[in-house]
């Protein structure tokens, strides 16, 4: 692995908790991670959790799991990138595949979420990732670079956004994408961001998809591999716990 690029950044541990949790469970989780915070300092660590609890987390870093494509205005139920800075945000995620699906989001959207977040100093995780029928037809690189090239704004940079691949038939399947499928996907995306941006050593591009502690030092230390978006096993602080552990020094 390149060291000089390594040294460079901290990998990224970040739990997405999707619609679970409460505010007991959050404060607790927060408690709990305290120690490790300080303990395990070679990793930088993440949580986002549903909106109405990102104010329970004061020991870890709050990250938002969406934010809307709007600055303000009459749009019921949204909640704007303004708000989320407001509420002590740094990370927030974008284009998640369950956002892809379920609400048809596609990267024109994506992309002014992005624009929203860098405007207020919050750095978006932008999710890509192909379904199983995309890949099985040959079309996986295809996909996952039409939704990167589609979803960048202009003034993206390796320091103020992060890549997540998550290929959408290892999303909460159990079934994680083999070693050789992370390294040749991060691989092919580390070409593509070269092509762009003029850091593009320095782009952390996590991977997320059934990443759990059993199959983490596999993943985060392959190539490429800058962190994990971490589905289910966030939930669990000691699992979460063990997959940053995982992070070799």
């Amino acid at each position: 692995m390149n060291q000089a690029r390594v040294q460079a950044m901290k990998k990224l541990i970040a739990g997405n908790w999707k619609m679970n949790g409460n505010g007991d469970t959050a404060e607790a989780f927060d408690n709990d991670m305290e120690e490790v915070l300080n303990k395990y300092s070679h990793v930088e660590w993440l949580i986002c959790p549903p909106f109405p609890y990102i104010a329970s987390l004061s020991n870890l870093q709050r990250g938002a799991q969406d934010c809307s494509a709007y600055d303000r205005g009459a749009y019921t139920g949204e909640v704007s990138a303004a708000m989320l800075a407001d509420m002590g945000c740094t990370y927030c995620i974008v284009g998640h595949s369950e956002r892809r699906t379920l609400h048809m989001e596609d990267n024109k959207l994506v992309r002014n979420k992005v624009k929203q977040l860098l405007s207020h100093n919050i750095r978006p995780i932008i999710c890509v990732g192909e379904t199983l029928e995309e890949r099985e037809a040959g079309q996986a690189y295809e996909v996952v670079s039409r939704q990167i090239l589609e979803s960048l704004s202009d003034n993206i940079t390796s320091e103020n956004a992060v890549l997540a691949y998550e290929p959408v038939w290892a999303i909460g399947t159990g079934k994680a994408a083999t070693l050789c499928d992370v390294t040749k996907m991060h691989g092919m995306i580390r070409d593509l961001l070269k092509s762009s941006l003029a850091t593009a050593a320095k782009m952390r591009i996590l991977y997320g998809g059934s990443v759990k502690p059993s199959n983490a030092a596999e993943l985060l230390n392959a190539d490429n591999v800058d962190g994990a978006l971490i589905g289910s096993a966030s939930l669990l602080h000691e699992d979460f716990i063990a997959i940053g552990k995982a992070v070799e020094i």
